[in-house]
């Protein structure tokens, strides 16, 4: 009833017309903020709910997990990097305890052993290397680890090794002598 008698008041003179059409509703809208930006991750292995989940952008892979509903009472979750980052369009497999989590093309197998995106061939997979893993490649360090994984994070995974041309800092040199030391599948 409050509302009402608000609602019937006449407008004083003066009072621009746009502030009197201002509602609660409008005010609510107003103060909704922006959708955040989300990112689609591929969750497969021991969750609850395996599929396709819509994770923010920054998400971990314990925020996958629990996207999925949680990790079943047969995973191993110790065997995974809880705090590992994940990217659109990832694959995070949950191992069960006592089987190790198989790596599918395209996938990323979460790992506490080793940065994730770590060379196992000596090569590191530039679409799965985190920050840390980016930085053993001679002559990339912090800064440049950071604008790779933007750079995938904001165009998607890297079609080819020439890509890394797209990436600030990175000229046909450190290209030269990234080469061979890369991996895109």
């Amino acid at each position: 009833m409050l509302w009402w008698g608000f609602a019937s008041q006449r407008v004083p003179e003066g009072l621009a017309p746009s502030a009197a059409n201002v509602t609660p509703s409008s005010i609510a809208a107003a103060a909704t903020p922006a959708p955040v930006d989300v990112i689609t991750v591929h969750v497969a292995g021991a969750v609850a709910r395996p599929g396709l989940v819509s994770v923010p952008v920054g998400a971990r892979i314990a925020d996958v997990i629990a996207a999925a509903g949680g990790a079943a009472r047969t995973a191993d979750v110790t065997s995974i990097n809880l705090a590992a980052p994940v990217g659109d369009g990832e694959q995070v497999v949950v191992p069960s305890a006592g089987g190790a989590a198989t790596e599918v093309p395209g996938t990323l197998v979460p790992t506490v052993s080793a940065p994730q995106g770590a060379p196992t061939d000596g090569r590191i997979a530039l679409n799965h290397a985190d920050a840390a893993a980016l930085e053993l490649l001679p002559g990339v360090g912090p800064v440049i680890a950071a604008h790779i994984v933007a750079h995938r994070q904001a165009n998607g995974p890297f079609q080819t090794v020439e890509d890394l041309l797209d990436v600030p800092g990175i000229g046909e040199g450190k290209l030269a002598a990234l080469r061979d030391l890369v991996l895109v599948p």
